[in-house]
């Protein structure tokens, strides 16, 4: 029969005979990807829709059938709009830090639309409702970007104030032109998201 000899008290020797704990082991990428996938694809379904109620609110030339302005843009939002060629030589560093500004990006664009649609259509509670849904959806992809830039051990962008200077007093016309600009690209980034996010979930499968 084999003995114990332990000088130190009971309780520590105890205590010395268990394994030692290994680090925590690395947060997988696959679960945030999965559910940033998820949330963007959500999102893809309602981005058409919201356009199409913003146009419809703010009368001629917006609710004209087949109105659209490529050209308006705002310095503030970067637009979705990438070459093919360009996108695919990025890596999934860059795709996610510009995914990440972008919406960070969104969200406080959504909410200047948001109070300026208060002002122009405050008897709007269907557009309303959806620009908050929009801006809430907005904030919930940002945080999912955050966890995988995490789990892979990328740095997160500082929050910036992306606004900057908002000209307040800008009139109905130009408040109505950078609602549509946020709306439109809101859905360009979000089909782009999933795009993005379609590679990653490829690449960590569950």
């Amino acid at each position: 029969m084999w003995t114990l000899l332990c000088s130190v008290p009971a309780p520590l020797c105890l205590l010395s005979l268990l394994p030692s704990l290994s680090p925590a082991a690395p947060i997988s990428p696959s679960e945030p990807i999965s559910q940033a996938y998820s949330l963007a694809l959500y999102m893809q379904k309602n981005t058409s829709t919201l356009l199409q109620t913003y146009l419809q609110y703010q009368g001629s030339p917006f609710s004209d059938p087949g109105f659209s302005a490529p050209e308006l843009q705002l310095s503030s939002l970067p637009p979705a709009a990438v070459s093919f060629k360009i996108w695919h030589a990025m890596d999934d560093a860059e795709r996610l830090r510009q995914a990440q500004g972008a919406f960070l990006a969104l969200t406080q664009h959504l909410q200047l639309v948001g109070d300026d649609q208060s002002d122009l259509n405050p008897g709007s509670p269907i557009l309303l409702a959806q620009l908050g849904a929009a801006r809430l959806r907005a904030q919930g992809l940002l945080g999912n970007m955050a966890a995988i830039m995490t789990a892979l051990g990328l740095p997160i962008p500082p929050e910036e104030d992306t606004l900057g200077l908002v000209p307040f007093g800008a009139s109905a016309f130009e408040r109505k032109c950078r609602g549509y600009i946020v709306t439109r690209e809101y859905g360009h980034w979000t089909d782009r998201a999933v795009r993005d996010l379609a590679l990653l979930k490829a690449k960590y499968p569950a």
